[in-house]
């Protein structure tokens, strides 16, 4: 997968994540959070499954990459969520 997939990759993922825990972060933040996730749902993802190659030719199109960048992206959001929670 090429540098700019990737970074789209990312972008939209974090783009579910946001939408998905219902979290409202700003468009800079939301792409930041998104390419960091999808990089660590790829690292977690070769560790669990090795036979497959999220960063590969068709990484972009395969689900199983779109599925990592996704958890990655709301794992890196969870966690932001739990440091910079907001108090009353």
């Amino acid at each position: 997968m090429g540098f700019f997939s990737f970074i789209i990759l990312g972008i939209i993922a974090g783009v579910i994540a946001k939408l998905i825990l219902r979290k409202k972060v700003g468009w800079f933040l939301t792409i930041v959070i998104g390419v960091i996730g999808a990089n660590l749902g790829g690292w977690i993802a070769s560790l669990i499954l090795p036979g497959v190659d999220i960063y590969g030719a068709n990484g972009f199109w395969a689900w199983q990459s779109w599925v990592a960048a996704i958890v990655g992206a709301l794992i890196v959001l969870f966690v932001f969520g739990l440091i910079f929670r907001r108090r009353k």
